[in-house]
């Protein structure tokens, strides 16, 4: 089935706002913002907002990042709406949909409870995972609603497709433990961080980073061979993307973490794991739905 238009647009903006309020998470956390609001979901004890001369500048980044959620309630909401009065319904999009609603209600009250325990490192990285898991729902209702009918891909590049979206994902949770024991704990108050050697810590980080650059490359390799021009593109995609993650990880690691290397090496996390679900996606056996012909090219 083709999709409609409104169903094409809502799942694009949903997926970018995605992708913006992960990237306000990090500069919550790189500016000492995270308790900007001390309370939750107050900003603070008696108003919700940050109106108050004791919030200052860092309850306003705090309060800002907290409305993106509103936004992203409304992208979702766009989204089950559209997938609702498209004819027909298509049930796998409607269920994706719905299901990027609830990873927002579990990213609000994980981001609350962040809040309500002082940042503890082990809640902070739940809430990245969480913020994650809610991308990679985005990025299938995106990848469905722009899908193209292509060739079912051979079975190894099936193989490797998973076990590249598995090896991203400890990349991801490695990367939270980094997070949790570095030197960013979100806020200038004294916060308690996870009780594990940064530095060694951070080395298994990044050997988990190679070898998912190793296994992008391989699935680039593997893909043109067996003629699954699809898969290739998005590997090569998210091979680059791998590329510049690691330049930037070994930049911050040896320049003190600087804010804005952090911030963009957040962002690259959020594009490769959103990289790496559609490479996934672009490896799957079965070929339903039409669909943009756009989506050919990426």
């Amino acid at each position: 089935m083709t999709h409609s238009r409104a169903v094409r647009w809502t799942t694009t903006i949903a997926l970018a706002v995605t992708v913006l309020i992960i990237v306000t998470g990090g500069v919550v956390r790189v500016t000492g913002s995270g308790l900007g609001c001390p309370t939750w979901p107050r900003c603070t004890d008696d108003s919700f907002t940050s109106a108050t001369v004791s919030t200052g500048v860092h309850g306003a980044i705090e309060f800002g990042n907290r409305l993106l959620t509103m936004v992203i309630v409304l992208a979702v909401g766009a989204v089950i709406v559209a997938c609702l009065r498209q004819r027909p319904r298509h049930r796998t999009l409607l269920w994706s949909a719905w299901g990027q609603f609830l990873g927002v209600l579990l990213n609000a009250v994980v981001g609350g409870i962040t809040v309500l325990t002082g940042l503890n490192p082990y809640v902070v990285a739940a809430h990245f995972v969480a913020a994650v898991a809610l991308l990679v729902s985005a990025t299938v209702s995106y990848d469905i609603a722009h899908r193209a009918v292509v060739p079912a891909p051979a079975a190894a590049t099936r193989r490797l497709a998973r076990w590249l979206v598995v090896v991203t994902g400890v990349v991801v949770v490695v990367g939270t433990v980094v997070t949790g024991s570095g030197p960013h704990p979100g806020d200038s108050a004294e916060i308690h961080r996870i009780p594990v050697d940064w530095a060694v810590v951070t080395v298994v980080h990044g050997a988990a980073a190679v070898l998912a650059l190793v296994l992008a490359a391989v699935v680039v390799v593997v893909a043109r061979r067996a003629g699954d021009g699809l898969v290739q593109r998005r590997a090569t995609i998210l091979l680059a993307l791998f590329v510049a993650q690691a330049a930037l990880g070994v930049y911050q690691s040896l320049d003190g973490l600087p804010g804005l290397a952090v911030v963009l090496h957040l962002l690259g996390a959020a594009l490769t794991a959103a990289g790496a679900t559609r490479v996934l996606l672009a490896a799957r056996t079965t070929r339903v739905d039409r669909l943009a012909p756009e989506a050919l090219a990426v």
